[in-house]
């Protein structure tokens, strides 16, 4: 029964987030009860972990705002949810947030000073030069890292715990703490020992800022100005060859001339040999498919290395390396060996510790020098490739770095990938070809090695010789019961560690792992893999990874491949895949671009359940524009709420049972209707189509109180009677239903309503049911939207008068078919109650219309 004392005088959603956020923590209303919980009842989600780095944004919300609609819905539905939280606070931007909060970099080379104060705090941007910036120890390093990230994720929880998110804060993990640390390094073991991670001296992308390896799933693609430079090649009958290049800077390191085999104009060339201009150096022609007969000349030169194709043809040509690009971005001193002469020697010299941009200015001008620049260079605009969080071009040198393999090289581990995909339950579909289209375009295994400080380290040693160098193809890998470790500063296996760095001794690995190799293992680290294996077969695989369409190929198909790797099935039955927010112009909203909105202020302003709602609004996999202007989705969320806060206490206030027997016709018509919102919702839901169940909901919502609930509220107000019982009864069923359809979207206004007529809360209440409402409604739902038309036609008439809707009426006339009367006449109570009519008549007729409206005298 309703208890009148909770209800208050001026419902508001005012402090609701945190009356409500508390006591559901109080309470432990989302908390995982593994007790209860079966295989078959579980509903597991693996949560994307937010870098902890800054701030959340708008983006945040949005799509973890999808995320918590159907976790409440399934929790609603009797599934046990298994909803944890990760922070991923591990790589390159928790680092450059340190550098930049607190003025210093990294040098693992200083001691550690137990003592140590940062110069500054509060990230002001006193520190983007990194001469401006204080070098400090590894571990002062990492411990400025793991402080600031933990102040972060307090932040990000509290916000998080604003909007409302249904998660299991107990359940929380970092990719950075010990559990990690373990499930990460003995994913990695694993690996090795299978054969699946091996080491390898290769070409490798290198961002020149950070000094670290990139995987080819970090790149991304700017367009940048540029220049052809047309330049001579010299064969040994003294005819030219000619290119086009846009990187000249590279020609001392050219290994060989390239074009198309069916291309005509260079077939005599193939095997013969042509001089490179300037250096002197003799290079072969050679043929390949992946030549372009139509850009430049036809013949382009293969350096070691400009880009990704001199890579692939560098491998499959079996070509020598001569490598003059440095880590820190700038030519190396000593020129490749194949140059001998002395004055390539003397041209090269002209180019050491020089940087790419004045390398290649140096080089033009030697060319113009020679004469084999042939006319002046032409500006272009190209594709340039970066890291995705660098802001200098890539550049491609030789280092020794860990993979996993990941189906480039191998068929059937690649099909194994593909199959998975298309047995994976994508919402919306069209984002399975974004998988496979990534998974078919592989060019190498997944580069995981990184060269940084905060991140999980590589548990491996090396053994050094008797004259102190690396054995690197005998790798000491950490065995179990030493992880979690950290080469850097415990000692290989078998060793002390007074025999780091001496002859006969060892070396401890120094790199990192990739950021995505640990969070390619969110099912492991949530599920408590190899810790707590009664939780792991509890939740793996889990029934949904949600997340943005933008990581599909670097988390979704990492966390694809370690699954196949380490247990040989796919993490997850389903993916939901969010689209972008765009500002009011459609550009995407990112840091970099400056348009990215917070939500603090936001939520704060207009209230979580309103934020929620603007997300709701949007469908899984379509971009939503945002204008934090103008955030109308967010104010007609926010008249929502407030209405459904103002609708309950009007219906609470009527003295009547919800159970009573509801026996007129237009009382069960609008249940039969409502009956047909949940089935419709429940589809929409079951589809992963939360915006189509919101807009059924909502539709349905707006017409009964504008429509039914008027229709019948006199009779609701009215003596006892059986009529006036049935009209509470319906109210009241079809308050307790639509409360429970809105609980997913705005979680905070229906706890409040809920909680004036019931001791439990509305988000572990059942689901909505057809069954619950067929004893109760009609098949039709047409005389509620007769009743609804002639409402409206009668205030129509009363507004065309210029009448209050409060005016006596002595009589109107109803005209509709002869069905529709049949139907409609049930309601004339009803009616003439909310119309003040004195008499309501019927009439034949083939369009439907409410006429001859005749006032009372008085009132005329």
């Amino acid at each position: 029964m309703t208890d009148h004392s909770r209800i208050p005088d001026k419902p508001a959603l005012e402090g609701l987030e945190t009356v409500w956020g508390d006591a559901w923590e109080r309470d432990g209303v989302y908390r995982f009860d593994r007790e209860r919980a079966t295989r078959e009842s579980v509903y597991s989600i693996d949560t994307p972990p937010p870098t902890a780095s800054g701030s959340l944004h708008i983006g945040h919300v949005f799509s973890f705002t999808h995320t918590d609609l159907i976790a409440r819905y399934q929790r609603m539905r009797g599934r046990s949810v298994f909803y944890p939280m990760g922070w991923d606070d591990n790589g390159l931007p928790t680092e450059r947030r340190v550098q930049n909060y607190y003025g210093v970099r990294c040098d693992p080379s200083l001691p550690y000073d137990p003592d140590f104060v940062p110069p500054f705090e509060g990230g002001d941007n006193k520190s983007t030069r990194a001469a401006d910036q204080q070098p400090i120890s590894r571990r002062n390093f990492i411990e400025l890292c793991e402080r600031l990230t933990a102040e972060d994720e307090q932040q990000f929880e509290a916000l998080f715990r604003t909007l409302g998110l249904s998660v299991d804060w107990t359940q929380s993990y970092r990719t950075i703490a010990d559990e990690a640390l373990f499930t990460s390094q003995l994913a990695f073991v694993r690996n090795v020992e299978r054969g699946e991670a091996y080491q390898a001296l290769a070409p490798t992308l290198w961002d020149v800022t950070f000094r670290t390896a990139v995987a080819q799933a970090e790149l991304e693609d700017r367009e940048q100005a540029g220049h052809y430079h047309r330049v001579a090649f010299h064969r040994p009958d003294g005819g030219i060859v000619e290119i086009e290049t846009s990187r000249p800077e590279l020609i001392p390191a050219c290994v060989a001339l390239v074009a198309h085999p069916d291309d005509e104009r260079y077939q005599p060339l193939f095997g013969t040999t042509v001089t490179t201009p300037v250096f002197g150096v003799e290079v072969p022609v050679v043929a390949h498919h992946l030549a372009q007969k139509d850009k430049g000349t036809g013949i382009a030169m293969i350096c070691t290395f400009g880009d990704v194709t001199d890579v692939v043809w560098w491998r499959e040509l079996n070509l020598p390396n001569r490598a003059i690009m440095g880590f820190d971005g700038r030519i190396i001193a000593e020129a490749p060996e194949a140059i001998t002469s002395e004055a390539g020697r003397a041209a090269f010299a002209e180019l050491a510790g020089k940087t790419t941009f004045s390398a290649k200015q140096a080089v033009v001008d030697q060319l113009r020098a020679s004469g084999d620049l042939l006319g002046e260079p032409k500006a272009i605009t190209h594709p340039v490739k970066f890291f995705e969080k660098g802001d200098r071009p890539l550049e491609i040198v030789s280092t020794r770095q860990w993979y996993i393999v990941n189906g480039a090289r191998d068929e059937g581990l690649k099909e194994r990938l593909v199959a998975h995909g298309r047995d994976i339950d994508w919402h919306p579909d069209f984002m399975r070809v974004r998988y496979e289209n990534w998974v078919g375009g592989l060019s190498g295994d997944w580069l995981v090695s990184r060269q940084r400080f905060f991140g999980v380290p590589i548990p491996v040693w090396y053994p050094l010789d008797a004259d102190g160098n690396p054995v690197f193809d005998e790798p000491i890998v950490a065995t179990r019961d030493l992880l979690p470790v950290d080469p850097s500063s415990a000692p290989a296996p078998g060793f002390e560690e007074s025999q780091r760095g001496v002859p006969g001794g060892f070396i401890g690995e120094h790199d990192v792992m990739d950021t995505w190799a640990t969070s390619s293992l969110t099912p492991q680290l949530a599920g408590g893999w190899e810790r707590d294996g009664e939780l792991f077969d509890l939740v793996f695989p889990y029934s949904l990874r949600p997340q943005g369409q933008d990581i599909i190929r670097t988390w979704l198909f990492s966390t694809v491949l370690r699954a196949e790797l380490e247990h040989g099935v796919k993490p997850w039955q389903n993916a939901a895949i969010s689209g972008f927010i765009v500002d009011p112009d459609r550009k995407k909203m990112s840091k970099s671009k400056g348009n990215v909105v917070t939500p603090a202020g936001l939520l704060e302003q207009h209230g979580s359940d309103a934020v929620r709602y603007w997300a709701a609004s949007s469908r899984l996999g379509t971009d939503a524009a945002f204008d934090p202007q103008n955030p109308t989705q967010v104010k007609i969320g926010r008249r929502l709420a407030i209405k459904v806060l103002n609708a309950a206490k009007f219906i609470l206030a009527f003295d009547g049972r919800a159970d009573a027997p509801v026996t007129v016709p237009v009382d069960r018509s609008m249940l039969a209707e409502l009956a047909e919102v949940v089935a419709s919702a429940t589809r929409s839901y079951d589809a992963y189509e939360h915006a189509r169940a919101l807009e059924s909901a909502e539709t349905f919502f707006w017409t009964f109180c504008d429509d039914y609930l008027e229709l019948v509220k006199e009779r609701a107000y009215g003596a006892p009677s059986p009529e006036q019982a049935s009209a509470v009864a319906a109210l009241k069923t079809a308050l307790s239903v639509l409360l429970r359809l809105f609980a997913p979207v705005i979680p905070f206004a229906t706890e409040e309503a809920w909680r004036w007529s019931n001791d439990g809360s509305v988000h572990v209440a059942p689901w909505p049911t057809v069954d619950e409402l067929a004893a109760r409604g009609e098949a039709g739902v047409e005389l509620l939207e007769l009743a609804s038309l002639a409402l409206t036609g009668i205030r129509r008439a009363k507004t065309d008068a210029k009448a209050s809707q409060k005016t006596p009426v002595e009589s109107a006339v109803i005209a509709a078919s002869a069905p529709a009367i049949a139907l409609i006449e049930s309601a004339s109570a009803d009616l003439r109650a909310v119309g003040r009519i004195a008499s309501l008549s019927f009439v034949e007729a083939e369009q439907f219309e409410v006429r001859d409206i005749v006032f009372e005298a008085s009132e005329a």
